[in-house]
């Protein structure tokens, strides 16, 4: 898919504006934020270098789409606000996969993990959003 044009700062405020209020779910829930990658984040090596954190440090690589399914793919009976929450997530979604190419989440750490969901913008930067989950 073609990544549209709008320049990386408008992309961010649009993300922010999009996942205003909406915690991501696990063990504890935590906000999403927009992301702009410090330098590239084309593999999980690049990702940590670009980031600061250690080459050791745990990485699993895995889709937006498999990410954000539980809180998308709700049942038509789920009620209207979780019908409405898994609404504004599918939008965030599309958000990202219009604006971004390669888009891919990165799992870093474990028990508290940092939970990039990336893509090139076609500037060349890497920006998407961020959020925390907690998996004991």
């Amino acid at each position: 898919m073609q990544a549209s044009s709008i320049s990386p700062e408008e992309l961010l405020a649009s993300l922010a504006e999009a996942a205003q209020g909406l915690l991501f779910p696990s063990e504890s829930d935590h906000e999403l934020r927009p992301f702009r990658s410090r330098g590239d984040a084309s593999s999980p090596a690049a990702l940590l270098a670009a980031e600061g954190l250690g080459a050791a440090t745990p990485v699993e690589v895995t889709t937006a789409g498999d990410l954000f399914a539980p809180v998308i793919d709700v049942p038509g009976d789920a009620g209207d606000a979780a019908l409405a929450e898994a609404g504004r997530y599918r939008r965030l979604v599309d958000l990202l996969e219009r604006h971004l190419t390669d888009v891919r989440v990165y799992r870093v750490g474990r028990v508290a993990i940092d939970v990039y969901v990336v893509g090139r913008h076609p500037s060349g930067a890497w920006l998407g959003l961020v959020t925390k989950v907690v998996e004991t």
